[in-house]
């Protein structure tokens, strides 16, 4: 076998978990075949360069083999290189992701807690007392 879909291709890879994955992601534009957007039944072939996106991170691969056949990872990995420059910006771009600070971490409005409100009354001070009510007769 020389070729072989490029949906096929990137289940085979272990790139996608489905093939229908796979197509969905070639159709949205996000995997390119030798600089060039492609559809699910492009064939690819020993040699082509493979440039995807996989959640956050980006691939650049070079085509070793192709294979219809899921097999294991490593036998997965033989089907494919992945460029050193690939390498180093998925390592920076991971490193940037862990070095981030917590999204919720700079929220500075919404609902307040109950720990938070129960500080702001403290602020305030306690206009009604003991009372349990908010009628005006004072017993």
């Amino acid at each position: 076998m020389e070729k072989l879909r490029i949906d096929k291709w990137l289940w085979a890879a272990r790139f996608y978990k489905t093939r229908s994955l796979a197509c969905d992601e070639i159709d949205k534009g996000r995997v390119q075949v030798n600089g060039l957007v492609v559809k699910p039944a492009r064939e690819v072939k020993a040699g082509d360069s493979v440039v995807l996106r996989n959640g956050p991170t980006h691939r650049t691969v070079t085509v070793l083999g192709v294979s219809d056949k899921r097999g294991s990872a490593p036998v997965a990995a033989l089907l494919f290189q992945e460029t050193a420059e690939s390498i180093l910006l998925r390592q920076q771009a991971a490193e940037q992701r862990r070095l981030a600070p917590e999204p919720a971490l700079t929220l500075t409005q919404g609902r307040p807690t109950k720990r938070d409100r129960r500080d702001a009354d403290k602020l305030r001070g306690d206009k009604w007392g003991d009372r349990w009510s908010a009628s005006i007769d004072s017993a």
